[in-house]
């Protein structure tokens, strides 16, 4: 079968627009392997030197928790925020009842994925580091063993 000019086009077109979508999954899969690493990374760092000094590397803004726009954060069972490099103003606060920008109870899901499932992925919405806007996230949370917290780390969907 012989293709038209028009006809080619249109393959082509489409074609470059499977290639991109192809690419953009490959992306995604590799964030959320980044993701899980990242975390499994934390998770090693409390067994190997204990909570201080993991939380202390989860505040580090130039840390080994940090890989692009990828970062760990760490939570008590209770939700107050124990760790994350960026916004310093929320440390130590209950975030149980605070909601994304949908009116979705993300620390509360969080809790209940650790607490039910041990590990698990949540997606919701919020405000990527230098930005003012709500983005789409989703962030792997992992209790962490023998400890009442849990830690996670997310990526953005847009």
């Amino acid at each position: 079968m012989m293709c038209g000019g028009k006809e080619m086009k249109r393959l082509l077109g489409f074609g470059c627009i499977l290639l991109v979508l192809g690419f953009a999954c490959v992306a995604r899969g590799g964030q959320t392997e980044d993701v899980e690493a990242l975390v499994e990374q934390g998770l090693a760092m409390f067994k190997e030197k204990g909570r201080k000094l993991t939380l202390e590397a989860i505040n580090d803004k130039k840390g080994p928790f940090i890989k692009g726009d990828l970062y760990v954060f760490a939570f008590s069972l209770n939700n107050e925020l124990l760790a994350q490099p960026y916004d310093f103003s929320i440390r130590r606060i209950n975030l149980n009842n605070f909601k994304d920008a949908s009116g979705f109870a993300v620390f509360k899901r969080f809790k209940e994925v650790v607490e039910n499932q041990g590990s698990g992925w949540v997606e919701y919405s919020w405000v990527k580091p230098g930005s003012d806007k709500p983005s789409r996230k989703k962030s792997f949370v992992k209790r962490v063993p023998e400890q009442d917290l849990y830690i996670g780390a997310g990526y953005y969907l847009e």
